[in-house]
């Protein structure tokens, strides 16, 4: 039996979840508290990675969900989901930092992936990831994303998506073919 799913709940996320869903997003990426993970954004981004106002318009949004996973009734995960037509996006994916490299991120982008087919019919998952963050990347590559080589600038100047600490980031699109 797979370890890391005992004991999860995975349920949308409701209007009450976003303060715990932001400090959750906060620390698998961002600050100190985000290197006890290995997806920190620390070396590369500073400031915020989201906001409250980011997580509720995630949670609102028509076409979308964003799916909590609760282990022991804490919040110890979650990612967002949207409908595309013929394909989903994947995104705000966080797992707390103190459970990262158990096992428990392939569970979630598993059932994430899972979900999407049978809610929506689509043959492809979409995501996008900071081109210089190669060992996520990589991550991606093992659980069968391909890197398309299509880039989306960085944000620059909008520190809802925080501060860059240099100045080559950019947006990859991975790809998946659900089957």
């Amino acid at each position: 039996m797979d370890t890391a799913a005992t004991g999860l709940t995975f349920r949308d996320a409701t209007d009450a979840d976003v303060d715990e869903l932001v400090a959750l997003i906060e620390s698998a990426y961002r600050g100190d508290a985000s290197r006890a993970g290995w997806t920190t954004e620390a070396d590369i981004l500073q400031g915020q990675r989201t906001d409250p106002e980011g997580v509720l318009a995630v949670i609102k949004a028509p076409d979308g969900r964003l799916l909590t996973v609760e282990r022991e009734g804490r919040i110890v995960a979650c990612c967002q989901l949207e409908h595309r037509r013929e394909h989903a996006y994947f995104g705000m994916f966080a797992v707390s930092p103190q459970l990262q490299g158990a096992g428990l991120g392939k569970v979630i982008l598993t059932e994430a992936e899972r979900l999407a087919r049978e809610t929506w019919g689509v043959t492809e998952m979409h995501m996008t990831v900071i081109s210089v963050r190669d060992d996520l990347i990589a991550w991606y590559e093992r659980r069968g994303y391909r890197r398309t080589g299509r880039m989306t600038p960085f944000p620059y100047g909008d520190e809802r998506f925080g501060v860059p600490q240099r100045d080559d980031l950019e947006f990859e699109l991975l790809v998946k073919e659900l089957a």
